[in-house]
């Protein structure tokens, strides 16, 4: 009845009041109705509902401007602007991203994914607010989650120097994708229970923020380092960088958040909303669940089991039970995640060795920093992360793992298409940032069998080695293709002559679809599954070259960096001249859709190939 009436941005604020909260059951009733058909990030939207309508409220969008970190909480932002119709494609193939897009909308003030950023982007928002003499509010909102990333501090020190407005809201859920971990959890714990002092905190702060003196009053206040302040006033940790500190308050209370945000928008200078909320709030499912409810694929909203429940074991679970296996072999054998224990497989690990592994938070560099120090102890880590994520602790690879030429092992999850989250999340990277850095080596299995002697050999291995494999079913195929694994080593599945084809990981299985429809149309293929992209087997690559006319190689990553790239400097370097096919993803970021009609679309599906090495050979 009343989300009818949204149909443009600032719609709401024409309900009237009294109707708030009739409007936030009916939002959450329409995510609940459209992400149990497209799947989504339904958890942390359903949280985040109450908030997003006081900011809404409280603000003159799109002037004023609000970022979300990472974005996956921003449905209700994106129905107060006039998008409900996008939710019936959301993440679907040329439909509404599951993240903030300028291009949808000139209300989401940034493109976000990743986690600890909104904090430097709005800081940057202001300065630029700032030196054009503008006055509008800058709003970036952040998830206790996202407070466990280092940047997020580097951003509220640099802020706490401002003299002008900045408001950071803490969305706390006590949770990001699994249940928060380390001192930041515990400390805002303290706070949320603190309740003996809170109405005192509430009356002091009302009472003087919106007249000079008052301000006055509340800048002293922040100078002293006192112990009555330390007793009256929570949030110490912000107040004592320099940050004004409101809060906690009620994110379920629109009333309360919007007196909170118009009292935040008086403060000359950073002030941080301490506000708590529920994940998965209004949906029982989803409450007792907020892990699993995080990103979901579609299911039964009457029971929230999922439509189409896992038959198969994906990549995941095969690598879960396999460093499980190895653990008990091992008992030096240690596993970090940045905050993804279930995403990663490794909370199975954790549950059998729990001394033996450590969540670290949303905390990627320190990830990498720290398995380099359990390496330099002589212990041998497994870092468990996708690869996205990844990238983010490029440096720290480079610097602390491959420099002192380490035994790190990366489980690099999630590589290549990965379908509805679209640009930030697509791990076609991985191959181009880890393969120039010295020391470094990568492998690829083709199968859910591979995949389990690829982790042995990872682990036995003596330095820095990334083992990469894709989301969704592992592959069952090829079982009876089991050459043992050695360091730089290739595996002819089929050997004949014309079309080599070498596929890297996923696009193995690919290549069998290939080489059946080239048998069909009068052609001979061999396949040569690469397995390593670094070092690559340069005696069964000049094999390939001195066997076959037409060289094809195919890999799910970009071209620039890739496999197909040192596949040919390689027969270029040997003195090989043969045609030569790159089938990989173009030097572009691939937007959100089911990973198979993205393949389909950029020409990466058996089909597309085929055609392809038919016109390479005419």
């Amino acid at each position: 009845m009343y989300l009818e009436k949204i149909e443009n941005v600032n719609d709401i604020k024409k309900i009237e009041p009294e109707h708030y909260q009739e409007l936030a059951q009916e939002i959450r009733q329409f995510l609940i109705d459209k992400i149990s058909v497209t799947g989504g990030h339904l958890g942390s939207n359903l949280g985040a509902v109450e908030l997003t309508m006081a900011l809404h409220l409280a603000l003159d969008l799109p002037e004023d401007k609000i970022i979300w970190d990472v974005g996956h909480q921003s449905y209700t932002h994106k129905i107060l602007t006039g998008r409900k119709e996008g939710f019936d494609t959301l993440r679907q193939f040329h439909g509404m991203s599951g993240f903030p897009k300028h291009r949808e909308s000139c209300c989401d003030a940034f493109d976000t994914g990743h986690s600890s950023t909104s904090i430097s982007a709005g800081l940057g928002l202001v300065m630029a607010r700032d030196l054009q003499g503008k006055e509008n509010t800058i709003v970036s909102v952040i998830g206790d989650g996202s407070l466990t990333g280092g940047m997020a501090y580097e951003a509220l020190n640099n802020a706490s120097k401002l003299e002008s407005n900045f408001i950071v809201i803490l969305n706390d859920n006590n949770m990001s994708i699994s249940e928060n971990v380390g001192g930041v959890s515990k400390y805002l714990n303290n706070i949320r229970t603190a309740d003996s002092y809170l109405d005192l905190k509430e009356g002091i702060y009302n009472a003087l923020l919106g007249s000079d003196t008052g301000n006055h009053v509340i800048k002293g206040i922040r100078r002293l380092k006192s112990s009555l302040k330390t007793l009256v006033i929570p949030g110490m940790f912000f107040e004592d960088m320099g940050i004004t500190y409101l809060g906690p308050v009620d994110g379920h209370d629109i009333q309360a958040m919007i007196h909170v945000i118009h009292a935040a928008q008086r403060v000359e200078g950073p002030v941080l909303i301490h506000a708590i909320t529920k994940k998965g709030k209004g949906y029982g499912p989803a409450e007792r669940h907020p892990a699993r409810f995080h990103g979901t694929d579609p299911f039964d909203p009457a029971t929230g089991k999922l439509l189409h429940p896992k038959t198969e074991p994906g990549y995941t679970d095969v690598f879960s039970r396999t460093l499980c296996a190895l653990g008990e072999e091992r008992k030096d054998l240690v596993a970090i995640t940045a905050a993804m224990p279930d995403g990663t497989g490794l909370k199975r690990f954790g549950n059998l060795y729990p001394d033996r592994c450590f969540d670290v938070g949303i905390a990627e560099e320190h990830a990498v920093t720290f398995a380099a120090g359990l390496a330099a102890g002589g212990l041998k880590p497994v870092v468990a992360v996708y690869s996205s994520f990844l990238q983010r602790a490029y440096d720290q690879i480079i610097h602390d793992v491959c420099l002192q030429n380490l035994p790190v092992v990366f489980a690099v999850d999630r590589a290549g298409l990965v379908g509805s989250d679209g640009e930030t999340h697509q791990g076609i990277f991985d191959f181009t940032y880890l393969s120039g850095i010295p020391n470094m080596h990568i492998c690829a299995p083709k199968n859910r069998w591979e995949l389990q002697e690829m982790l042995r050999f990872a682990v036995d291995f003596d330095g820095p080695i990334a083992l990469r494999y894709p989301r969704g079913t592992a592959y069952g195929g090829l079982a009876e293709f089991r050459q043992p694994i050695a360091l730089g080593k290739a595996e002819w599945i089929y050997h004949e002559t014309e079309i080599a084809l070498l596929a890297v990981g996923s696009m193995v299985k690919e290549a069998e679809k290939v080489r059946e429809l080239l048998i069909a149309a009068g052609h001979r293929a061999s396949i040569l599954n690469a397995r390593f992209v670094k070092p690559i087997d340069e005696e069964a690559l000049a094999e390939a070259c001195r066997e076959h006319t037409l060289i094809v190689t195919m890999e799910e990553n970009v071209a620039c960096g890739g496999y197909g790239e040192k596949v040919l400097e390689s027969m270029n370097r040997q003195g090989f001249h043969n045609r030569f096919l790159q089938i990989c993803l173009p030097d572009a970021y691939i937007e959100h859709g089911n990973e198979e009609i993205l393949k389909k679309e950029l020409g990466l599906d058996a089909e597309g190939v085929f055609q392809r090495i038919l016109e390479a050979l005419a």
